[in-house]
């Protein structure tokens, strides 16, 4: 037998090994299961490698601490709010929110997320007003400055962002930024190095143990937060980064939507990223001091949750909810996502809302950041239009939201996507609003962009050549792990 024989035996071997621990080991699910048998099997060596930097599972591991929440009475608040709900004792200030009682006691039970009700929430649907009134606030902070987001770039916007933190820094504030290390692999800490010499503070999240080689491709940090003296919070789909105001020439004009937030949901949005920063900086943990919560004046009637999710939890906690608002839907449902890979139970949920006779619709955009995911996201697109779900392909630029609107009457705007990844490999965060004034404007920016849209009809999706068939069918049988 010779040497090249016995590698294929030895690679067959470790190919059942990895197999054998992806079914009876790892339990992921038969969708995720069999795509990675798949690429196993048939790219042997290859695979292997795949799977050391993709397959890796977080499910049980407890990466959060979430003891210190006690200190700030968190768990106080979900125990009485859980319990009014039972009793029908809990109360809202719109009466047309309390058909969602189910939704909220879910959220509180499996996600420790409790619902505040005197928010003030303004909707940014562009760049530049996003980053206009966060400059502003950072401008007026007097306490402390907290930023989080997957992608920070060191270009313009991100310089001018680090040397308004360094400028507050130097005024004796505290400030800590925080972000993920393969969604900003160009950034450096020296980048930050007049920050940290005022006095500033950085964290990474999963950072690499070997120089710019980071083989953790899963399980990322996608949120976005920014919380300004614990009073005022922002949380959506914009990262730092030139691009996210629209100059790119690749993607043009870039459309997004942010919430800026005032009242008790920026205690939940502050927990969540103490929890986040004290992973990622244990030698610099924070404290859950009640600086970092004060009392906040009345800022409105909005009520909603703050809802996290992530690979170390039992739950796909945003999933779960945005299935729950779909069954919940008397009249329409829009949804805006850069990517649509959703797994069966959504897609059902979808398709059965269409063929009810709900109004659905779906907007993304006409051009891929992700190839592949871009191609799955036209397969998935392609099965809803038979069952008579409206579908618009983003034409002005690039489309980056993370909406969904029901009924006019609530909504959920974040950090995650529609697909595998957001829902099971990364760490994500979502508001989920029982608002009305809020989410009829989610609704009115909808319509607006589909004056910037044009409609995928049945017979514009069948007209596709047989190349792009290809392309949906392959992407579509890797979509589980994505």
């Amino acid at each position: 037998m010779n040497i090249i024989s016995i590698l294929l035996i030895i690679l067959f071997i470790v190919n059942i090994l990895f197999a054998g621990i992806i079914i009876f080991i790892e339990r992921k699910n038969a969708s995720a299961t069999w795509a990675w048998v798949l690429i196993l099997f048939f790219i042997p060596f290859l695979g292997f490698l795949i799977y050391i930097f993709l397959g890796q599972n977080l499910t049980r591991r407890r990466l959060f601490d979430w003891e210190g929440i006690n200190k700030i009475g968190i768990t106080d608040i979900l125990n009485r709010q859980i319990a009014q709900i039972k009793n029908t004792e809990f109360s809202f200030y719109n009466e047309n929110i309390d058909p969602y009682r189910d939704m909220i006691y879910m959220h509180l039970i499996n996600n420790d997320a409790i619902l505040t009700k005197d928010n003030s929430i303004e909707v940014l649907n562009d760049g530049k007003l996003k980053f206009d009134r966060l400059k502003e606030d950072i401008l007026h902070a007097t306490d402390h400055i907290h930023l989080q987001y997957y992608i920070f770039r060191n270009d313009d916007l991100g310089k001018e962002i680090i040397n308004l933190l360094t400028r507050k820094a130097e005024e004796g504030l505290t400030v800590r930024i925080l972000y993920d290390e393969l969604g900003s692999r160009k950034l450096r800490l020296k980048h930050f190095r007049r920050l940290t010499e005022a006095g500033g503070e950085v964290g990474v999240f999963f950072p690499s143990k070997i120089a710019r080689i980071n083989i953790r491709l899963n399980y990322r940090n996608h949120r976005k937060l920014s919380i300004i003296d614990g009073k005022t919070g922002y949380v959506g789909g914009f990262n730092c980064g030139n691009e996210y105001l629209g100059v790119s020439t690749k993607f043009g004009y870039w459309r997004d939507t942010h919430l800026r937030i005032s009242g008790n949901a920026v205690d939940p949005m502050q927990t969540r990223f103490i929890l986040d920063w004290n992973q990622a900086s244990k030698k610099h943990g924070i404290a859950y001091e009640t600086r970092y919560f004060p009392m906040k004046e009345d800022s409105g009637n909005a009520a909603l949750q703050i809802v996290s999710s992530g690979p170390d939890s039992e739950w796909e906690q945003i999933k779960n909810g945005y299935i729950k608002m779909i069954t919940k839907a008397e009249h329409s449902i829009y949804i805006q996502t850069p990517y649509f890979v959703p797994d069966e139970s959504l897609q059902d949920a979808l398709r059965i809302a269409a063929l009810s006779g709900k109004d659905v619709r779906i907007m993304i955009p006409r051009m891929p950041d992700h190839p592949f995911i871009y191609w799955a996201t036209l397969s998935h697109i392609g099965q809803l239009l038979k069952a008579g779900v409206n579908v618009y392909i983003y034409q002005k630029g690039f489309i980056h939201a993370k909406s969904i609107v029901v009924d006019r009457n609530i909504s959920s705007v974040g950090t995650a996507n529609i697909d595998m990844r957001s829902f099971r490999l990364n760490f994500e965060v979502n508001a989920f609003i029982y608002d009305q004034e809020t989410s009829e404007k989610l609704a009115l920016d909808f319509e607006q962009d589909m004056m910037h849209s044009d409609k995928l009809t049945k017979e514009k999706y069948k007209a596709r050549s047989k190349y792009i068939r290809f392309k949906e069918s392959v992407s579509r049988l890797l979509s589980p792990i994505l």
